[in-house]
This record gives structure tokens, C-alpha cells and sequence, in this order.
């Protein structure tokens, strides 16, 4: 008898994750137990400061929380739009090869469609560290694209190198979301609605979720209004 598969991509179970400040703590998630739901394309929507990197990061496991467990049902990349990570004293070859090799992938495959995609010439063979802001998002996001992945992180992105560039990324990303998942953090309106079809607002350290993206960011607009309410002042 198989077991049956799990319904979700990630699963929080009463995760708490707390930041030291000056003076006292800033909690970001508060004892949160959430799913994320597999057929989805999730937007992340908050006010700003509430967390939305955070909680992306500690999906891909770049940060552990406090205290609590976050189980992973399913292969989940890196936040995209995130290119940090990558060894600055390595070339972009040896990042790619390196990284290709972690996710069990066929190494010259990887490498021959990141070095097609990302187009950065004999850069390629130099350490990322020299290399400009935009040479390091083209490759990043090129080796995103060479990896299939079940869920997709994004964290504020697809908007890198120029027009015909960035055309050939939403493309590809479209593509990868016909048969992949994506949770994505991104405040556009337009963006939203062209990649999600559902919504979690996390809002003082809990997570709510809704299937109707609409709806999400129906509330997420009265959350807005709420704030400004509370910080008008008359003159």
C-alpha cells in the first residue's frame, strides 16, 4: 500500500521566528502552524517590515527560525532574485558547476544552458566579484532556469538586464510555471495578478491565507487603508 502524497509544497509548524533589536525583539512569525498548498502560485502580500524576505528565507532553509520546524515536502529553489550566495572568489563557471553538482544535475548540461542564457561572454570565466550588478542577476537567474524545481521562491524579481533580456526571463518563468508551484513576494499589482493565482497576507506574525487572489489582495488593500487611518494626522 503507497502512502499517500503529501497536499502541500511546505508546511510551518509552530514556527516563531524573533530578531534582537537595541531594545527588546522584533517578531516576524509568532508560533505560525501553515501550509502551502501544492497548485498553487502563492503571493506573499504584507505591509513593509512585516517579513516577506524573512519568511521566504526561512522556506529555502537560508535561515533557521527560532524555534518551531518547517517541513519540506517538495523541491524547492533558492529565492530567485537573491544572487548573495554565489562565492564572489569563484568564477562564474565554477559557481555554476558547483551548484549543478549540489542539486544532482548533469554538470556540462547546466553549464552549457547558463552560459547560452545568460550571455555575459568571457565574463563567464572570471570571479563574480567583478562582475556588475547586472552581469550577476543574468547569470543567477540563468542558473535558476536550468534547475526544474516543484515550487519556485521569488523574491522581488524579474525585472533584470534590458528589454530583450528580461522578455526571454518571463518567458522561460512562464514556461516553468505551467508544471511548478511559485511563492512569490512582489508589491506590483501587474505582477501579481500575471504570476499568482492565490495569496497569504502575513500580518503581525500570523499567516492568512486565500485562494482567490482578489480576495488576497482585497485585503490586502484594507490592511493598507488601515495603516494609513491609524498614521493620518490633521494638520
Amino acid at each position: 500500500m503507497h502512502a499517500s502524497q503529501p497536499t502541500c509544497n511546505v508546511r510551518l509548524v509552530e514556527v516563531v521566528k524573533r530578531y534582537r533589536l537595541r531594545r527588546g525583539y522584533k517578531t516576524v512569525l509568532n508560533e505560525v502552524t501553515f501550509e502551502f498548498p501544492r497548485g498553487y502560485r502563492i503571493a506573499i502580500l504584507g505591509l513593509n517590515g512585516a517579513g516577506k524576505s524573512t519568511l521566504i528565507r526561512l522556506i529555502a532553509g537560508s535561515e533557521e527560525p527560532t524555534s518551531g520546524r518547517i517541513e519540506r515536502y517538495s523541491n524547492i529553489s533558492w529565492p530567485l532574485g537573491v544572487s548573495g550566495g554565489h562565492a564572489g572568489s569563484m568564477t562564474g563557471k565554477e559557481n555554476v558547476r558547483f551548484v549543478a553538482r549540489l542539486y544532482g544535475r548533469d554538470v556540462q548540461e547546466v553549464e552549457d544552458y547558463v552560459r547560452a542564457f545568460a550571455d555575459i561572454g568571457e565574463h563567464y570565466f572570471m570571479p563574480m566579484r567583478t562582475y556588475s550588478s547586472g552581469m550577476r542577476a543574468r547569470l543567477a537567474f540563468g542558473l535558476s532556469m536550468a534547475i526544474d524545481f516543484d515550487c519556485y521562491l521569488v523574491d522581488e524579481i524579474l525585472a533584470v538586464g534590458d528589454a530583450v533580456f528580461r522578455k526571454r526571463c518571463e518567458e522561460v518563468f512562464s514556461a516553468k510555471l505551467e508544471r511548478a508551484d511559485m511563492i512569490m513576494v512582489a508589491h506590483s499589482p501587474a505582477l501579481l495578478r500575471k504570476y499568482c493565482n492565490a495569496a497569504a497576507i502575513l500580518r503581525n506574525g500570523r499567516l492568512e491565507f486565500f485562494d482567490d487572489l482578489e480576495a488576497g489582495i482585497a485585503a490586502y488593500n484594507r490592511l493598507i487603508k488601515e495603516q494609513q487611518d491609524r498614521t493620518w494626522m490633521p494638520s
